[in-house]
């Protein structure tokens, strides 16, 4: 399965601990998948929401179609994602029981289709986001280190 990666919701791993990941497909419009094909997407504050057994993507900013006419798309219109029933159930679950957060993490298409990778969340604390940019310059020394010799 070849994935076209469109964007990725850096500040996601930055602000939440990601426990689990689920693909979505997204209804959109014409427009908006032109839209999504041009990288006129963006995902930073964007979230999901469970309404009544669907999930819905809220705050998802896709730009207009530049060469599209006056049934252009509205730019941050709540999308709904296709799930197996099983899936949202699963999250429903998970989202009530443990207060995780739905949050989406990258955007790509593959066959044609534009998808989307949602995570299972949970905010980090201060210190955790200290730890985890601590254990980036870590490695990245290690990194440089490690090339300067070859």
């Amino acid at each position: 399965m070849e994935k076209n990666i469109i964007t990725t919701n850096r500040k996601a791993f930055h602000d939440y601990n990601i426990f689990d990941k689920f693909i979505a497909g997204i209804v959109s419009t014409g427009t908006e998948l032109k839209s999504i094909r041009n990288n006129a997407i963006n995902l930073k504050d964007s979230f999901c929401r469970i309404d009544d057994n669907e999930i819905f993507l809220h705050n998802c900013h896709i730009s207009p179609y530049d060469k599209g006419n006056r049934h252009n798309h509205e730019e941050k219109r709540i999308r709904k994602l296709l799930l197996t029933k099983k899936e949202i159930l699963k999250i429903q679950s998970k989202v009530k029981k443990d207060g995780y957060t739905i949050i989406p993490l990258e955007v790509f298409i593959t066959k044609g289709f534009a998808k989307i990778e949602i995570g299972l969340a949970k905010g980090k604390k201060l210190y955790d986001k200290r730890d985890s940019i601590a254990k980036k310059d870590i490695q990245r020394e290690m990194d440089r280190a490690s090339k300067s010799r070859y």
